[in-house]
């Protein structure tokens, strides 16, 4: 890893002049350290959760003393968030999950159409053993909030099937539950026409976020106040930034919901949402607190067989240093979920972190701690047997133009009319320790630009 990792800090280094481009300056101004819990919303809002155009609006429904009605109407807000226990489980959901002889299965049927390196290992170990996962990964973060946006993803989704893609990611509140419910009806479809099966599939999601449904219309006061305050599934003091929230009655209801709009029996990776905007807030002790009481919830949600494994997504909390407000340790975490299972055979088994040609923190920056040692996110992942999937090769469209021709030519087993997109995806599902790196495929056009780099080497490079 190491000798590889040194390959890529190179052509970091030789980029040169990148960072003055417009895309540079994108990506200067979205990685600085932010040191209040404003200037964290602001960054999630651009870069996180699509709901947050509403948040700087339902931030000040945190403050319990302000008792004044909204001065605005809007819609877009999620279905009854009722009791856990009252979302019974359907008959209609599908059964099963993915496991090792599953994806397995799908991996050799797609076969040489993927090119050396495609299919990796995701170690998670136990009954369901390692799973075999696509390099490239399907994310369904973008795209408005239309009926045409979740056709095209459910297109997407069956075609990146036939194309060698059988990891999908997304959120509770990605497109105001659109996505996942997308995902829910593309998953049914390929089943029924015998395209994939379930086993062959890792279905990811993420709670944290207060999440919307874009079929209910309610003044959001009375909304939070009687769907998920008066029925306990959070105080208003839990509730931070007006749109994010780590207390265990709501993140168990957030993970029934998510279960109710994919229509699955089990999640494969169920994560904690960017739990660092709260340390902007609240206090280290309570947060951290909010999470160790989250990873025994989810140990438990694994043994009803609700999910296979969890994780943390973050965006900022791995890539800064341990002074910094935001800052989570993984060795910690690993702690917590040791305790949480009693043992050594925990299911905290992955990360989601931003990773790019520009944003390279969790390779090169030494921000966590292995026994006192300082080193990069990467290193600690693999010490401790976390996954690292990566978000943002593209940097929200950032890197899928003007690309430097020193990072281009890097990568001529994409062929000579290899795309500015496909070299930054190929950058990071190349980078040692990336297990599978997830973009955005709303479109067409980009499900078949990205899936054609599957047919190419994605061995690490040197």
């Amino acid at each position: 890893m190491a000798a590889a990792a040194a390959g890529h800090q190179q052509l970091h280094q030789s980029l040169g002049g990148a960072a003055s481009t417009d895309a540079g300056r994108r990506v200067a101004s979205y990685c600085r350290n932010y040191k209040t819990l404003e200037e964290e919303m602001a960054t999630c809002r651009g870069l996180v959760p699509r709901l947050f155009s509403y948040s700087a609006r339902l931030w000040r429904l945190c403050d319990s003393q302000n008792q004044k009605r909204l001065p605005f109407s809007t819609c877009a807000y999620s279905s009854p968030a009722v009791s856990v226990e009252t979302l019974a489980e359907p008959s209609s959901y599908i059964p099963g999950r993915a496991d090792f002889f599953g994806t397995s299965q799908y991996a050799q049927r797609i076969g040489s159409n993927a090119g050396p390196g495609h299919f990796r290992q995701l170690k998670v170990g136990g009954q369901l053993g390692n799973l075999i996962v696509s390099s490239l990964g399907i994310g369904t973060f973008g795209g408005s909030e239309y009926e045409e946006v979740d056709k095209d993803y459910i297109r997407n989704i069956i075609r990146g099937f036939d194309l060698g893609i059988n990891v999908i990611d997304t959120a509770s509140n990605y497109r105001s539950m659109h996505s996942e419910l997308a995902i829910g009806e593309g998953m049914a479809k390929a089943i029924q026409q015998g395209i994939i099966q379930r086993n062959e599939v890792v279905v990811c999601t993420k709670g944290g976020f207060l999440s919307f449904d874009y079929r209910e219309t309610v003044e959001p006061r009375t909304y939070i106040e009687d769907k998920y305050v008066k029925t306990g599934l959070f105080q208003w003091e839990e509730f931070v930034g007006g749109v994010h929230c780590l207390a265990t009655p709501f993140v168990m209801n957030q993970l029934e919901i998510s279960r109710r709009n994919l229509g699955l029996e089990t999640i494969d990776i169920y994560y904690l949402h960017n739990p660092e905007i709260e340390l902007g807030a609240v206090s280290r002790s309570v947060v951290l607190s909010r999470v160790r009481n989250l990873f025994v919830a989810l140990e438990q949600a694994v043994r009803d067989g609700k999910i296979s494994m969890y994780g943390v997504s973050s965006w900022n909390a791995f890539r800064v240093t341990s002074g910094a407000k935001n800052y989570l340790s993984l060795e910690e975490l690993v702690n917590f979920a040791k305790a949480a299972a009693g043992g050594e055979d925990h299911h905290f088994r992955a990360v989601m972190v931003p990773f790019n040609v520009h944003l390279q923190d969790v390779a090169n920056n030494a921000t966590q701690s292995i026994r006192g040692k300082r080193v990069p996110l990467l290193h600690a992942a693999a010490h401790f047997g976390i996954n690292v999937i990566a978000s943002s090769p593209l940097f929200q469209g950032a890197l899928a133009k003007n690309l430097s021709p020193d990072v281009k030519k890097r990568f001529p087993e994409l062929g000579e009319s290899r795309t500015d997109a496909q070299c930054a995806l190929q950058f990071s599902r190349t980078f040692p320790g990336i297990l599978t790196t997830l973009t955005g495929m709303s479109k067409v056009s980009h499900m078949e630009e990205n899936a054609a780099i599957i047919r190419r080497p994605a061995m690490s490079q040197s």
